[in-house]
């Protein structure tokens, strides 16, 4: 398989507090685990800046210059109690949804087979109007709309195993038919959301697990939910928000996988992908904040993305 992995050094600058877990080292262990033997067929790219454009498929532009706006010249600033702008909080955010765009333009065009991208801030919770949860704005979003509008994408599947359900990806296809979202996520647990009869305009599927819950409950939802609805969907592309704090070293959620469960689920929508859409696969990096449970989970998903 051929593998594009996007990452840039600018997603350190993303400064956060002593102590807060969406942090610059999140990248550092990323990187070093992808610079092993085994990861050196990737092909490896800058991530670009998204344009203005680009993000305001997603976001209003007012919202994305408020953004703008709040990051501070020094020091931090806080959106909320969770969410932090530093100086390079910006430029970050911008290659984050830039990597998600030009992922999106390799593997639409054939050039590549799928493509990773490890970015932070995280996206999958900025919702239509609200930045939150560590994300300024959500690159999933932005990367379905640019496959329709770049690459004349009728419908685009998006399935988040992050722990956290993907408030901000629902709340901004809620009404769209031509975008299916799929969850899988810890429940109750922040943000709130994400029950099984949030089902937007038929378009959602939510398969929340429960305190507790391993690889069998999430592979079971995957298995009798998630794939099936996806594949009826019949998608033009398959975007994954792929979050990795359900591994059971992550110390914000009790969902207990391990990386053999992400490396299992990367392939089942891998071989979804071939069935409905000539295997075309963008996976985009949300969660996960125990760095040694991050580094692992994500070997094993590139692994099972470059067909190991």
């Amino acid at each position: 398989m051929r593998t594009l992995y996007f990452c840039h050094a600018a997603y350190v600058e993303h400064a956060t507090p002593l102590g807060h877990p969406e942090r610059p080292d999140r990248i550092r262990v990323v990187e070093q685990v992808l610079e092993q033997e085994g990861f050196q067929d990737l092909i490896r790219e800058e991530a670009p800046l998204a344009t203005l454009d680009q993000i305001a498929r997603a976001h209003p532009r007012s919202f994305v210059e408020l953004i703008q706006r709040a990051v501070p010249s020094e020091g931090m600033v806080r959106l909320d109690s969770d969410t932090v702008v530093s100086p390079g909080s910006f430029e970050a955010a911008l290659r984050a949804s830039g990597a998600a765009c030009a992922a999106v333009d390799e593997v639409m065009t054939g050039k590549v087979d799928n493509a990773f991208s490890a970015h932070r801030p995280p996206g999958h919770h900025a919702e239509h109007m609200t930045a939150m949860g560590f994300c300024l704005f959500n690159h999933a979003a932005v990367a379905a709309r640019h496959a329709q509008a770049a690459h004349g994408a009728e419908r685009v599947a998006i399935m988040d195993f992050d722990v956290h359900h993907g408030n901000g990806t629902q709340d901004i296809f809620w009404s769209d038919p031509t975008v299916f979202y799929a969850s899988t996520h810890q429940m109750p647990l922040y943000p709130g959301t994400g029950a099984i009869s949030e089902t937007g305009c038929g378009n959602i599927c939510n398969a929340p697990l429960f305190a507790g819950a391993d690889g069998v409950s999430f592979r079971e939802a995957m298995s009798d939910k998630v794939i099936p609805a996806l594949e009826a969907f019949r998608p033009d592309l398959v975007i994954i928000s792929a979050g990795f704090d359900a591994h059971h070293r992550d110390p914000l959620a009790e969902v207990n996988l391990t990386e053999a469960d992400f490396a299992w689920a990367t392939r089942q929508l891998m071989e979804a992908a071939d069935r409905s859409c000539k295997g075309r696969v963008v996976s985009l990096m949300e969660g996960g904040y125990d760095l040694i449970g991050l580094s692992r989970s994500v070997a094993a998903h590139v692994g099972a993305l470059m067909g190991h």
